[in-house]
């Protein structure tokens, strides 16, 4: 049974073990680099665990046990508090198509709704073909608006949204 936990100081190592194994798996996926994320310290990562689960953000993990398969994050937009965004999603291969990625979507739209927001936006990096399907059938959809893959200049980040009904 997957259960969401909420990322806090006390599971902090978990949510690098797993952020970092993201990075490593799917390093196109994220606007952040294993390179750069590998080089925290562990109190560092307790201090991002700290700021992730304040006001107008979240970070759950998802765990199978004791085990960190999935992670997903999710923060009010600074100029429109309106607006939501679900940043970090990702599952471990061997727990994909399991409904996982659903329930951590699903996840940040609970928390965006108890924020009173109206609206969940994301980022996908263009060669993300299965990602961006996956939002599809989510309910999201593309808006047209784009800008360069900070790490490879071949590829665009795509911006998709739905609303919060």
């Amino acid at each position: 049974m997957i259960i969401l936990d909420p990322v806090t100081p006390q599971n902090a190592m978990l949510f690098k073990q797993v952020r970092l194994q993201a990075l490593r798996d799917t390093p196109k996926a994220f606007s952040s680099t294993y390179a750069d994320e590998s080089r925290l310290t562990d109190a560092e990562w307790v201090k991002r665990a700290s700021l992730r689960n304040g006001e107008g953000s979240i970070v759950y993990l998802a765990m199978d046990a004791t085990t960190p398969c999935g992670i997903v994050g999710g923060f009010l937009d600074k100029d429109d508090a309106s607006r939501a965004h679900l940043v970090s999603m990702w599952v471990a291969p061997v727990h994909r198509r399991l409904g996982i990625g659903r329930k951590l979507v699903e996840a940040i739209f609970d928390w965006a709704r108890a924020q009173r927001a109206r609206s969940v936006q994301l980022i996908v990096t263009s060669n993300n073909d299965a990602a961006i399907e996956f939002y599809k059938r989510l309910g999201f959809t593309l808006t047209g608006n784009t800008a360069p893959y900070r790490n490879d200049p071949a590829l665009n980040d795509l911006e998709m949204i739905r609303p919060i009904l």
